[in-house]
Protein backbone atom coordinates (compact mmCIF):
# COMPACT_ATOMS: atom_id res chain seq x y z
CA UNK A 1 0.00 0.00 0.00
CA UNK A 2 2.44 2.78 -1.16
CA UNK A 3 0.80 6.05 -1.70
CA UNK A 4 3.61 8.54 -0.84
CA UNK A 5 4.39 9.53 -4.76
CA UNK A 6 3.81 7.83 -8.14
CA UNK A 7 7.72 8.12 -8.40
CA UNK A 8 8.24 5.66 -5.76
CA UNK A 9 6.96 3.43 -8.32
CA UNK A 10 9.54 1.04 -10.68
CA UNK A 11 9.92 1.59 -14.34
CA UNK A 12 7.40 -0.23 -16.31
CA UNK A 13 8.26 -3.53 -18.40
CA UNK A 14 8.30 -1.80 -21.96
CA UNK A 15 10.90 0.90 -20.71
CA UNK A 16 13.57 -1.26 -19.06
CA UNK A 17 13.02 -3.41 -22.30
CA UNK A 18 13.76 -0.39 -24.27
CA UNK A 19 16.76 0.46 -22.10
CA UNK A 20 18.42 -3.56 -22.58
CA UNK A 21 18.11 -2.82 -26.15
CA UNK A 22 19.73 0.47 -25.74
CA UNK A 23 22.70 -1.20 -24.03
CA UNK A 24 23.95 -3.01 -26.84
CA UNK A 25 26.43 -2.49 -29.79
CA UNK A 26 27.27 1.63 -29.95
CA UNK A 27 25.99 5.15 -30.45
CA UNK A 28 26.97 8.25 -30.97
CA UNK A 29 26.78 10.51 -27.57
CA UNK A 30 25.68 13.30 -26.47
CA UNK A 31 22.22 13.94 -28.14
CA UNK A 32 23.22 12.83 -30.90
CA UNK A 33 22.32 9.25 -31.31
CA UNK A 34 20.21 8.13 -33.81
CA UNK A 35 16.61 7.56 -30.89
CA UNK A 36 16.63 10.89 -30.12
CA UNK A 37 15.95 11.69 -33.72
CA UNK A 38 13.01 9.33 -33.49
CA UNK A 39 11.77 10.84 -30.11
CA UNK A 40 11.88 14.05 -31.89
CA UNK A 41 9.63 13.33 -34.18
CA UNK A 42 7.45 11.77 -32.32
CA UNK A 43 7.05 14.81 -29.83
CA UNK A 44 6.32 16.93 -33.26
CA UNK A 45 3.50 14.64 -34.28
CA UNK A 46 2.07 13.84 -30.92
CA UNK A 47 1.61 17.40 -30.16
CA UNK A 48 0.87 18.69 -33.72
CA UNK A 49 3.54 20.85 -33.70
CA UNK A 50 6.65 20.01 -36.87
CA UNK A 51 8.54 23.06 -36.03
CA UNK A 52 8.98 21.78 -31.93
CA UNK A 53 12.53 21.47 -30.73
CA UNK A 54 13.35 18.59 -27.91
CA UNK A 55 15.53 18.41 -25.16
CA UNK A 56 16.02 15.63 -22.38
CA UNK A 57 17.36 15.83 -19.17
CA UNK A 58 17.06 13.18 -16.03
CA UNK A 59 15.26 15.34 -13.94
CA UNK A 60 11.73 17.52 -13.51
CA UNK A 61 13.90 19.79 -11.70
CA UNK A 62 16.68 20.23 -14.28
CA UNK A 63 13.98 20.40 -17.00
CA UNK A 64 11.82 23.17 -15.34
CA UNK A 65 15.21 25.27 -13.89
CA UNK A 66 16.84 25.26 -17.98
CA UNK A 67 13.51 25.94 -19.51
CA UNK A 68 12.96 29.13 -17.32
CA UNK A 69 16.50 30.35 -17.42
CA UNK A 70 16.26 30.32 -21.47
CA UNK A 71 12.90 32.24 -21.44
CA UNK A 72 13.42 34.50 -18.64
CA UNK A 73 15.98 37.13 -17.90
CA UNK A 74 18.00 37.56 -14.43
CA UNK A 75 16.24 41.20 -14.25
CA UNK A 76 12.60 39.09 -14.44
CA UNK A 77 9.81 37.82 -12.74
CA UNK A 78 8.42 34.38 -12.72
CA UNK A 79 4.94 34.27 -12.19
CA UNK A 80 3.85 30.98 -10.84
CA UNK A 81 1.35 29.75 -7.67
CA UNK A 82 2.22 30.47 -4.11
CA UNK A 83 2.52 26.61 -3.64
CA UNK A 84 3.91 25.69 -7.06
CA UNK A 85 6.91 22.64 -7.27
CA UNK A 86 9.31 25.53 -8.66
CA UNK A 87 8.52 27.64 -5.60
CA UNK A 88 8.83 24.85 -2.37
CA UNK A 89 10.08 21.45 -4.07
CA UNK A 90 13.00 22.53 -6.10
CA UNK A 91 15.51 23.89 -3.87
CA UNK A 92 15.86 27.57 -5.82
CA UNK A 93 17.27 25.64 -8.63
CA UNK A 94 14.88 28.30 -10.77
CA UNK A 95 16.25 31.09 -9.62
CA UNK A 96 19.87 29.41 -9.09
CA UNK A 97 19.83 29.09 -13.01
CA UNK A 98 17.96 31.41 -14.32
CA UNK A 99 19.31 34.37 -11.62
CA UNK A 100 15.13 35.36 -12.25
CA UNK A 101 12.89 36.12 -8.99
CA UNK A 102 9.63 34.01 -8.26
CA UNK A 103 6.49 36.32 -7.84
CA UNK A 104 3.83 34.13 -6.11
CA UNK A 105 -0.10 34.53 -7.48
CA UNK A 106 -2.58 32.70 -4.71
CA UNK A 107 -5.48 30.72 -5.74
CA UNK A 108 -7.44 27.47 -4.78
CA UNK A 109 -6.47 24.22 -4.81
CA UNK A 110 -3.30 24.61 -6.49
CA UNK A 111 -5.03 27.31 -9.55
CA UNK A 112 -3.16 30.40 -10.35
CA UNK A 113 -6.39 32.28 -11.47
CA UNK A 114 -7.06 35.00 -13.74
CA UNK A 115 -7.57 38.06 -10.98
CA UNK A 116 -4.68 36.57 -8.78
CA UNK A 117 -2.07 37.02 -12.25
CA UNK A 118 -3.32 40.45 -13.25
CA UNK A 119 -2.77 41.69 -9.60
CA UNK A 120 0.86 40.38 -9.61
CA UNK A 121 1.39 41.70 -13.05
CA UNK A 122 -0.09 44.83 -12.66
CA UNK A 123 1.64 45.34 -9.65
CA UNK A 124 5.48 44.00 -11.11
CA UNK A 125 7.92 47.09 -12.40
CA UNK A 126 6.23 49.53 -11.18
CA UNK A 127 9.47 51.00 -9.53
CA UNK A 128 11.45 51.40 -13.05
CA UNK A 129 15.30 50.25 -13.05
CA UNK A 130 14.99 49.45 -8.98
CA UNK A 131 12.48 46.31 -9.64
CA UNK A 132 12.02 43.24 -11.08
CA UNK A 133 10.58 43.21 -14.59
CA UNK A 134 7.72 41.16 -15.74
CA UNK A 135 9.11 38.04 -17.16
CA UNK A 136 7.15 34.79 -17.70
CA UNK A 137 4.32 32.44 -16.74
CA UNK A 138 4.75 29.20 -15.40
CA UNK A 139 2.09 26.80 -14.88
CA UNK A 140 1.67 23.18 -13.40
CA UNK A 141 -0.30 20.52 -14.52
CA UNK A 142 -1.93 18.88 -12.53
CA UNK A 143 -1.36 21.06 -10.08
CA UNK A 144 0.58 20.39 -6.54
CA UNK A 145 -3.42 20.19 -4.86
CA UNK A 146 -4.03 16.97 -7.54
CA UNK A 147 -6.41 19.58 -9.34
CA UNK A 148 -6.46 20.07 -13.50
CA UNK A 149 -6.41 23.04 -15.16
CA UNK A 150 -8.38 22.74 -18.77
CA UNK A 151 -7.48 23.92 -22.25
CA UNK A 152 -9.41 26.97 -21.64
CA UNK A 153 -8.12 27.97 -17.96
CA UNK A 154 -4.71 27.37 -19.24
CA UNK A 155 -5.64 29.98 -22.03
CA UNK A 156 -7.12 32.54 -20.02
CA UNK A 157 -4.09 33.02 -17.80
CA UNK A 158 -1.41 32.56 -20.68
CA UNK A 159 -3.42 35.34 -22.85
CA UNK A 160 -3.03 37.96 -19.69
CA UNK A 161 0.98 37.06 -19.89
CA UNK A 162 1.18 37.48 -23.53
CA UNK A 163 -0.88 40.87 -23.44
CA UNK A 164 2.57 41.89 -21.60
CA UNK A 165 4.96 40.20 -24.23
CA UNK A 166 5.70 37.87 -21.90
CA UNK A 167 6.39 33.72 -22.86
CA UNK A 168 4.86 30.77 -20.85
CA UNK A 169 6.05 27.52 -19.38
CA UNK A 170 4.08 24.24 -18.29
CA UNK A 171 5.29 21.76 -15.54
CA UNK A 172 3.86 19.11 -16.85
CA UNK A 173 5.74 16.21 -14.64
CA UNK A 174 2.07 14.94 -14.95
CA UNK A 175 1.62 15.89 -17.68
CA UNK A 176 0.11 12.71 -19.24
CA UNK A 177 -2.14 12.35 -16.42
CA UNK A 178 -4.08 15.65 -16.80
CA UNK A 179 -4.16 15.38 -20.80
CA UNK A 180 -6.29 11.69 -19.39
CA UNK A 181 -8.10 13.78 -16.66
CA UNK A 182 -9.34 16.32 -18.99
CA UNK A 183 -9.66 14.60 -22.46
CA UNK A 184 -7.77 16.97 -24.33
CA UNK A 185 -4.78 16.10 -27.39
CA UNK A 186 -1.92 17.71 -26.12
CA UNK A 187 -1.36 20.59 -28.38
CA UNK A 188 -4.83 21.76 -26.72
CA UNK A 189 -3.29 21.84 -23.64
CA UNK A 190 0.24 23.49 -24.81
CA UNK A 191 0.80 25.24 -27.47
CA UNK A 192 -2.59 26.19 -29.07
CA UNK A 193 -3.74 27.16 -25.47
CA UNK A 194 -0.50 30.03 -25.24
CA UNK A 195 2.22 27.78 -23.83
CA UNK A 196 5.49 28.17 -25.37
CA UNK A 197 7.49 25.74 -23.08
CA UNK A 198 7.09 22.56 -21.72
CA UNK A 199 8.52 20.16 -19.35
CA UNK A 200 7.07 16.68 -20.58
CA UNK A 201 7.33 14.19 -17.69
CA UNK A 202 8.16 10.42 -17.38
CA UNK A 203 10.23 9.60 -14.32
CA UNK A 204 6.41 10.05 -12.30
CA UNK A 205 4.62 7.70 -15.26
CA UNK A 206 6.60 4.89 -16.09
CA UNK A 207 10.41 6.11 -17.02
CA UNK A 208 13.95 4.66 -15.11
CA UNK A 209 14.32 8.81 -15.23
CA UNK A 210 13.71 11.17 -18.10
CA UNK A 211 12.03 14.36 -18.84
CA UNK A 212 12.12 16.62 -21.57
CA UNK A 213 12.10 20.13 -22.09
CA UNK A 214 9.74 20.85 -25.49
CA UNK A 215 9.86 24.07 -27.15
CA UNK A 216 7.10 24.93 -29.29
CA UNK A 217 8.95 28.58 -30.08
CA UNK A 218 11.89 26.84 -31.36
CA UNK A 219 14.14 30.10 -31.68
CA UNK A 220 16.02 29.61 -28.17
CA UNK A 221 16.99 25.93 -28.84
CA UNK A 222 20.56 26.81 -29.33
CA UNK A 223 20.33 28.96 -26.34
CA UNK A 224 18.70 26.09 -24.18
CA UNK A 225 21.61 23.55 -25.80
CA UNK A 226 24.11 25.66 -24.38
CA UNK A 227 22.65 25.95 -21.03
CA UNK A 228 22.01 21.92 -20.69
CA UNK A 229 25.93 21.46 -21.56
CA UNK A 230 26.99 24.37 -18.82
CA UNK A 231 25.10 23.48 -16.17
CA UNK A 232 26.16 19.58 -16.27
CA UNK A 233 22.85 18.55 -17.80
CA UNK A 234 24.03 17.00 -20.93
CA UNK A 235 24.10 12.80 -20.42
CA UNK A 236 27.32 11.69 -22.87
CA UNK A 237 25.14 8.26 -23.14
CA UNK A 238 22.33 10.33 -24.17
CA UNK A 239 21.03 7.22 -25.83
CA UNK A 240 19.56 5.52 -22.60
CA UNK A 241 17.74 8.83 -21.91
CA UNK A 242 16.43 8.99 -25.61
CA UNK A 243 15.53 4.72 -25.41
CA UNK A 244 13.43 5.58 -22.09
CA UNK A 245 11.55 8.27 -23.87
CA UNK A 246 10.85 6.69 -27.35
CA UNK A 247 9.42 3.81 -25.28
CA UNK A 248 7.51 5.93 -23.81
CA UNK A 249 5.65 7.84 -26.51
CA UNK A 250 5.62 4.72 -28.72
CA UNK A 251 2.04 3.25 -29.55
CA UNK A 252 0.64 5.70 -26.62
CA UNK A 253 2.21 3.88 -23.50
CA UNK A 254 2.40 7.33 -21.72
CA UNK A 255 -1.52 7.56 -21.69
CA UNK A 256 -2.07 3.85 -21.06
CA UNK A 257 0.02 3.98 -17.89
CA UNK A 258 -1.40 7.34 -17.23
CA UNK A 259 -4.83 5.93 -17.75
CA UNK A 260 -4.45 3.18 -14.69
CA UNK A 261 -2.92 5.79 -12.82
CA UNK A 262 -5.79 7.81 -12.63
CA UNK A 263 -8.46 4.66 -12.23
CA UNK A 264 -6.91 4.12 -9.30
CA UNK A 265 -6.87 7.24 -8.34
CA UNK A 266 -10.67 7.36 -8.88
CA UNK A 267 -11.24 4.22 -7.29
CA UNK A 268 -9.34 5.46 -4.30
CA UNK A 269 -11.33 8.65 -4.02
CA UNK A 270 -14.53 7.00 -4.67
CA UNK A 271 -14.22 4.38 -2.20
CA UNK A 272 -12.84 6.75 0.69
CA UNK A 273 -15.84 9.02 0.04
CA UNK A 274 -17.77 6.00 0.61
CA UNK A 275 -16.39 5.65 3.30
CA UNK A 276 -17.62 9.23 4.68
CA UNK A 277 -14.24 10.64 4.13
CA UNK A 278 -14.03 13.86 2.35
CA UNK A 279 -12.03 14.10 0.02
CA UNK A 280 -11.41 17.25 -2.04
CA UNK A 281 -11.52 17.60 -6.09
CA UNK A 282 -9.23 15.10 -7.67
CA UNK A 283 -9.82 14.48 -10.95
CA UNK A 284 -6.34 12.84 -11.86
CA UNK A 285 -4.54 10.53 -9.54
CA UNK A 286 -3.52 12.88 -6.58
CA UNK A 287 -5.54 13.03 -3.29
CA UNK A 288 -5.73 14.98 -0.44
CA UNK A 289 -8.39 13.53 2.38
CA UNK A 290 -9.06 14.38 5.74
CA UNK A 291 -9.94 12.17 8.00
CA UNK A 292 -10.63 11.64 11.67
CA UNK A 293 -7.88 11.65 14.21
CA UNK A 294 -5.94 8.61 14.64
CA UNK A 295 -6.74 7.04 11.25
CA UNK A 296 -2.87 7.85 10.54
CA UNK A 297 -1.48 5.76 13.23
CA UNK A 298 -4.48 3.13 12.06
CA UNK A 299 -3.03 3.22 8.19
CA UNK A 300 0.21 2.88 9.24
CA UNK A 301 0.21 0.42 11.29
CA UNK A 302 -1.65 -1.52 8.42
CA UNK A 303 1.44 -1.06 6.26
CA UNK A 304 -0.11 2.09 3.95
CA UNK A 305 2.85 4.28 3.02
CA UNK A 306 2.00 8.09 2.07
CA UNK A 307 2.65 11.92 3.15
CA UNK A 308 0.86 13.51 6.43
CA UNK A 309 -0.29 16.97 5.56
CA UNK A 310 -0.47 19.90 8.23
CA UNK A 311 -4.57 19.79 9.53
CA UNK A 312 -6.26 21.06 12.67
CA UNK A 313 -6.43 19.28 15.62
CA UNK A 314 -9.73 17.83 15.39
CA UNK A 315 -8.61 16.05 11.83
CA UNK A 316 -6.08 14.67 10.09
CA UNK A 317 -5.00 15.41 6.27
CA UNK A 318 -3.26 13.00 4.04
CA UNK A 319 -1.64 13.38 0.52
CA UNK A 320 -2.08 9.82 -1.55
CA UNK A 321 -0.64 8.90 -5.21
CA UNK A 322 -1.26 6.52 -7.28
CA UNK A 323 0.74 5.21 -10.40
CA UNK A 324 1.04 3.48 -12.93
CA UNK A 325 1.64 -0.23 -11.38
CA UNK A 326 -0.77 0.70 -8.50
CA UNK A 327 -3.11 -2.26 -8.23
CA UNK A 328 -6.68 -2.84 -7.64
CA UNK A 329 -5.73 -5.07 -4.71
CA UNK A 330 -3.58 -2.26 -3.03
CA UNK A 331 -6.58 0.44 -3.31
CA UNK A 332 -8.70 -2.19 -1.68
CA UNK A 333 -6.93 -3.31 0.68
CA UNK A 334 -6.23 0.50 2.02
CA UNK A 335 -10.07 0.88 2.21
CA UNK A 336 -10.35 -2.46 4.58
CA UNK A 337 -7.96 -0.11 6.57
CA UNK A 338 -9.83 2.95 6.52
Amino acid sequence: MHFASDNASGAAPEVMAALALANAGYERSYGADTAMKRVTDLVRSLFDAPAAEVRLVATGTAANALAIATHCPPWGAVFCHTHAHIAEDECGAPEFYSGAKLVLAPGDRGKVTPESLAAVLNSTGEGGVHSVQRGMLSLTNVTEAGTVYSPAEIAALTGLAKAHGLPCHLDGARFANALVATGASPAELTWRAGIDVLSLGGTKNGCLGVEAVVMFEPAKAWELELRRKRGGHLFSKHRFLSAQMEAYLTDGLWLRLATGANAMGQRLAQGLRANGITVPEAPANMLFPEWPTGTHLRLEGAGAVYYRMPAPDDHERARLVTSWSTTEADVDTFLNAI
